[in-house]
């Protein structure tokens, strides 16, 4: 085999070990959304027959939320919505975290690296400070704290977490995403953004344990980053007294659609592989149509993709957590063969994509 800059075929790459999900136990259905959507926005009746055509296509049939829908559409002060995301996504961020732990049989004081991943609310000490007593992580345990790469974060984890092991081989790395985007609901915004917003997010919690040392799993050969020229409108948060406002460009699927090929075909030239030997297409789906948009692009049919759709039904957009569930769906339900290749793909404010080239080992 020919040997390109980043994959050698003798060398030990990190693994992915294991994952884990969280999910709060209240739920959003497609219904509550529709039955909702006139009663809190004011906006026209025009405007929401536009808006329920909208929900019918999203393919999100259900989201989980940290509180009951009457209390998550209630107006509050950023500082007690900011308040119920530090109690909830320590509780949430730890389920996720033990039960990892537990599947690829790692005690905490063995994670060498926390790398946690958040972009719906704002603590310090982060997320991993509180983790470490509460859990029994060692008091040397380095932390790695992602705060505003939004959906692309949990991609980004994994090819920082795999940055980290090649220079510290033999390690442990935990990731952490926890998102909760319910408590950046607006009620009483009626961008097109927000409205959006509230089609698309859920709440939830994941985690991955990425290894050194050589163990069953995809094995991390290389990642990279692209940063779209002049896209710093495209997508974020405005915060403002009320909390976060989301700001997503409607030009989104479009932008990522218009790229997404040359992207992906230099990523896996440079790279020394071809597109017809990615057997797993691990895709952050944002939303229906950049989804969609992204299959037409690289010549993929719904059964290249159907982790990320069933994601997105079930559970909805989890920002940076969203990348680590479909990872879950096709370590459980797709599993490749030994030696197949896949690519992971996650897209995020910057604007920015992160691709993961991964081998099943």
């Amino acid at each position: 085999m020919t040997h390109v800059p980043g994959v050698y075929a003798d060398a030990v790459h990190p693994t992915i070990a294991a994952t884990a999900t969280a999910l709060p136990p209240h739920t959003i259905t497609r219904d509550d959304v529709k039955y909702y959507m006139g009663r809190v926005f004011n906006i026209s009746e025009r405007r929401l027959e536009a808006m329920m055509s909208i929900v019918d296509n999203a393919q999100v049939h259900k989201r989980h939320a940290i509180f009951p829908i009457d209390y998550t559409i209630e107006p509050r002060a950023l500082s007690k919505t900011n308040n119920e995301y530090i109690e909830h996504a320590v509780k949430l961020g730890r389920e996720a975290a033990e039960k990892c732990l537990e599947r690829a049989g790692l005690k905490p004081e063995e994670i060498d690296l926390i790398v946690t991943v958040s972009c719906t609310g704002f603590m310090i000490p982060s997320l991993d400070a509180h983790l470490i007593h509460l859990m029994g992580f060692r008091p040397n345990v380095r932390r790695m704290p992602f705060t505003e790469l939004g959906c692309a974060a949990g991609a980004m984890a994994l090819g920082r977490a795999a940055d980290y092991l090649k220079a510290q081989p033999g390690g442990n790395v935990l990731i952490i995403s926890v998102e909760l985007p319910s408590l950046t609901f607006q009620r009483k915004d009626i961008s097109q953004a927000n409205l959006i917003s509230s089609i698309l997010f859920g709440d939830g919690a994941a985690a991955a344990i990425v290894r050194g040392n050589p163990a069953p799993g995809p094995k991390i050969l290389i990642s990279e980053t692209y940063t779209f020229p002049d896209s710093l409108f495209a997508m974020g948060f405005d915060l403002r007294d009320s909390g976060f406002h989301i700001i997503l460009d409607k030009e989104v699927p479009e932008m990522i659609g218009g790229k997404i090929r040359g992207l992906v075909e230099g990523f896996l030239e440079r790279n020394g592989r071809k597109r017809e030997e990615i057997k797993g297409w691990i895709l952050h789906p944002g939303g229906a149509r950049l989804l969609g948009n992204v299959e037409t692009e690289l010549g993929l049919c719904k059964c290249d993709t159907q982790p990320s759709w069933d994601i997105l039904g079930n559970v909805g957009n989890l920002s940076s957590a969203t990348i680590l569930f479909i990872l879950q769906e096709w370590l459980e339900k797709r599993p490749l063969k030994t030696g197949e290749y896949a690519l992971a793909a996650a897209f995020g404010p910057g604007f920015s994509a992160e691709f993961l080239l991964l081998q099943w080992a």
